[in-house]
Parts: structure tokens; sequence; C-alpha cells
């Protein structure tokens, strides 16, 4: 007989009923889910800064031709072309594979946040002081041409650079602004059906990272996944981090319920014997694919259900990808994901 943990009947008719029932304003506005089958990586911030996610300078500026790149890999600075750059972050972010307007959206957010990076860190980032960006996902993921054809199967460059150069070359000086300031957008893999606000997940609440709706994701290898703990390991892993907390195996369904949900519909907090601990602390202690997630015990064993992958704010690339299919253009996408949100070029 299973035992359902943090009322996980309450949290899966949340994650599952609530999607489905606002489907139907989605699909009248966007039309029914397409079909991709390619494997995407997650763009997770390490950490964000407190200040406001809105550059407080001058508005659009001209983008350089010649930027500064931290490389994470050989610790050095390199100097790279402004427009060649966003060619190694669209081919490490998302895959080739993708629809092309969703490889467009990516282009224009990576050149986004580029520049976001380089007015608001002129002199340098703090944890990189000799370049205002870096090649990890402390920033965005960015790998060179050679290393990419290396990484890839044969055929890989033939088949797919020119996509990638179309992406980045179609909308070239496009970026998002929010009332004439260039915005940070913030991307994921899977929203596991909609989008988190900011303030959920990070410090701020960022008039543009709102929660929206997301469904098209149903093709998204990571939209649903779960892992099995012994449930001794598993008190045991939570006692080390909160102390010597009352749960044990018979009283875990008693001992941790649920505290607040985020209108994106996963889990801010929970309460484990009277002590609240935040849904980020669960997911990193237990190495979660999302926030999203939901305790079943049977006998000595906890299975940890979740659903979407990554932080869930911003842009949900599968969902990018299955709004793509639809025949919505990268305009139209980053709209939808960006709130209030203009497109606009510079020089």
């Amino acid at each position: 007989m299973k035992n359902h943990i943090i009322f996980a009947l309450i949290i899966f008719s949340i994650l599952f009923i609530v999607p489905s029932a606002s489907l139907s304003y989605f699909e009248k506005a966007f039309g029914p889910r397409g079909e991709v089958n390619a494997e995407v990586q997650t763009n997770e911030p390490v950490k964000k800064e407190n200040e406001d996610a809105i550059i407080k300078s001058s508005n659009v500026d001209v983008e350089p031709d010649l930027i500064k790149v931290y490389n994470t890999d050989t610790n050095e600075v390199m100097v790279i072309d402004f427009e060649e750059y966003l060619k190694g972050v669209v081919a490490s972010e998302m895959p080739a594979e993708f629809n092309l307007e969703a490889l467009k959206a990516q282009a224009v957010t990576a050149r986004t946040y580029l520049l976001y990076r380089i007015k608001k860190y002129p002199d340098g980032q703090p944890e990189h002081l000799d370049a205002p960006i870096c090649t990890g996902i402390h920033c965005q993921a960015w790998t060179s041409k050679d290393d990419l054809i290396a990484n890839h199967d044969e055929g890989w460059y033939e088949q797919y650079w020119g996509k990638i150069e179309e992406s980045v070359n179609s909308t070239k000086g496009q970026i998002l602004t929010y009332e004439g300031k260039v915005i940070e957008p913030l991307f994921h893999s899977t929203s596991g059906g909609r989008t988190e606000n900011s303030e959920d997940v990070f410090v701020s609440a960022v008039p543009y990272l709102r929660s929206v709706e997301s469904p098209y994701e149903g093709e998204a290898p990571k939209l649903h996944d779960s892992s099995k703990i012994n449930v001794y390991d598993f008190i045991s892993k939570i006692k080390s981090v909160y102390g010597n907390l009352d749960i044990t195996p018979s009283n875990l369904k008693d001992k941790i319920v649920l505290g607040e949900l985020s209108e994106g519909g996963k889990i801010k907090t929970l309460i484990i014997d009277n002590q609240e601990i935040s849904g980020r602390e669960i997911r990193s202690l237990f190495n979660l694919n999302s926030t999203n997630f939901s305790f079943i015990q049977t006998g000595n064993e906890i299975e940890i259900i979740t659903t979407g992958y990554g932080h869930g704010v911003g842009m949900s690339q599968w969902g990018a990808d299955g709004m793509a299919d639809e025949g919505y253009n990268y305009k139209e996408i980053l709209k939808h994901y960006y709130t209030d949100v203009e497109i606009v070029s510079v020089k």
C-alpha cells in the first residue's frame, strides 16, 4: 500500500490537471502541439545578483564588433567577434535539430544576454574580472566551432552549421528590451507546463519574467522523471543538513507537508517536522531536475517524481521548439515567454 507524502494527490492535481485545463486558452492562441525529438541542455544560473534585472544605464546602444570572453576551460580571456560568439552559444545551448524559428529565438536571447552583461559589467564581472561574460553556465554556454565538430558525430557540421549561422545572421542586431532597456533573458530546458515568476526562484520580481503557460513540451526527454532512494538514506540526507529532526520511516507522511506552491505550480516550501525548507533547497539536496516534485513511499523505498527540467524562469526551450513546430515565428515565441517586451535592432 503506497503512502503518499506531502499530499501527493494534491500536488499531482496541480501539476497535471491545472496545465491541461489551461491548455484550451493556449490552443486558441497558438494551436496544437508539434513533434520534436532532440535532447536539450539547461542554462541554469549558479547565482543571481540581488540587483534589479533591468539595466539602469542609457537606452539601447550599439553592439561592439569584438568582445572579451573568459574561457572557463583555459582560464584565459579570449577576444571574439560578437556575432561569431553567438553561433557558438546557440549551438551549445540548443540542439541544431530544433526548428529554425526556435534557434532564432535562442539567438536573440543570446545576443540580448551578451549585450546585457557588457552594459552591466563594462570592466568585467566579479567572478571573472577581465571579461563581462564567460563560456560556462554561470553566464551562457559557448563552444568553439572546432570543439563542436569534434564533439558531434561525423556529418554534423555539414548538416547543421549552416542552420546555426542562419539563426544568428537572419536576426543580426535584434535584441529584447523592456521599457527601452536591455533585459536579462533567462531560459531553461522544460517548464513542465507553466514557467515561473522570477521572484519565486531568485530574489527580485522582474516585470518581463512572469509565469506563462507552456504546454507544448510533450516530447521533452525530461518532462517527467523519477528516482528511488532508500527511506533511511532519505532521512539521513535531510538530517545531515537540517539537524536531528523527528522524522522516521513510520511518520514521514505526517511530518512532511506541503507549504506553499508557486504560480507556476512548483514547490516553494515544505514543512518538515515544523521546519520550513524551500523547494530549491530540497531540489539541490537530492539533485532533482526541478522543484516540481512529489514523494511516494512504498515500504522502505521513496520514489521522487519530478516534472520539468531547470529553474523554470523565462523561455522554455522545448516549449519554444513546440511552438515553432506549429508555425509560430521566433518573435511570437519570444513575446510569449517574455512579458511586454519589444524586439528592436541595434547597429
